[in-house]
């Protein structure tokens, strides 16, 4: 288990992706893009190695991110393997001063992974490496770039060196334990946050409200090239003020048809079948801190990939 942690925005969902050679877990430049600690499953015959991505640490303001605050600090617990991933294009300040505070208290290998050094000039990199060094809280500091890959091999040879033996935990067919319906609900909210700006992806949510399968056509077989059949998805996009469900719809319904071709194209691309999406903005206010609500976007997510391994 190698859990991925830092501040919001310092790339870990880009990395975990770069390393599973899959996208998996949303992108966004918005700050607080991941909400829950998300599974991606990499099995080589050299074994298997199994990420948490993790909301980025931050000061909680709602019951939403509380909620995901949790979720880190209980993967610093549990990881057999901790990367604190560093945004080197930053300068630091009293964030990663307490994060280095949570460091000392990991007790497996830790690993400081200071990210997008395509972004910065090697002398300024260099006491930021220092800094990290001297603090004597990690075994290794390795500066990458995630998003085009420079340093992530590396990466990748250092954890296979500090995972412990033992028996795969998943099945070495998955990429991940999540199921398809929380991944639909992520890639429509990853295009809320492409689409939209100011305060609008803060405050919206997507719920997946229904899910329909269609059998195959009569007659198709096996490796006739004929797709398979059809899904049908109903999603809401919460927003917590009326105003903001008219800037999610637009002029004449412009930005959620916008955001629901992206989305669909996506998700015929991860469900291997045709996908018709149908999207509804539903004015939910103060859904951050509505315990239902949130307890029924985390229900699938902790049943599904949570759950110990067999």
């Amino acid at each position: 288990m190698v859990a991925l942690v830092g501040r919001p925005n310092a790339g870990k969902s880009t990395l975990m992706n770069r390393l599973l050679g899959e996208k998996l877990a949303i992108v966004s430049d918005k700050p607080q893009t991941t909400r829950h600690r998300l599974v991606g499953i990499l099995t080589e015959k050299r074994g298997q190695m199994v990420f948490w991505d993790t909301p980025g640490i931050h000061r909680p303001l709602h019951r939403l991110n509380r909620q995901m605050l949790r979720a880190s600090l209980k993967a610093l617990e549990e990881a057999d393997v901790v990367c604190l991933l560093v945004d080197a294009s930053v300068p630091s300040g009293a964030g990663d001063r307490y994060l280095l505070e949570l460091m000392q208290r990991v007790r497996g290998p830790r690993i400081a992974v200071l990210n997008k050094v395509d972004s910065v000039h090697k002398p300024k990199l260099l006491p930021r490496m220092a800094l990290y060094g001297d603090s004597g809280c990690f075994d290794e500091i390795v500066p990458i770039s995630a998003l085009d890959g420079d340093g992530t091999e590396l990466l990748l040879e250092l954890l296979w060196r500090r995972l412990p033996p033992g028996q795969p935990l998943y099945d070495g067919e998955l990429l991940t334990l999540h199921p398809d319906r929380f991944l639909a609900a992520e890639l429509v909210r990853e295009k809320v946050l492409m689409y939209t700006r100011e305060e609008l992806p803060f405050t919206t949510a997507v719920l997946v409200e229904g899910w329909q399968e269609r059998e195959p056509a009569p007659g198709a077989e096996e490796g006739s090239g004929e797709r398979p059949g059809a899904v049908r998805i109903w999603a809401s996009i919460l927003v917590e003020r009326p105003g903001q469900k008219g800037i999610l719809v637009g002029k004449g319904g412009a930005m959620i048809k916008r955001i629901g071709t992206a989305a669909r194209r996506d998700l015929e691309e991860l469900l291997g079948r045709p996908v018709r999406l149908e999207l509804n903005v539903r004015h939910e206010p103060g859904w951050r801190e509505n315990r239902r609500l949130l307890a029924e976007m985390e229900s699938e997510l902790v049943a599904a990939s949570l759950a110990e391994p067999d």
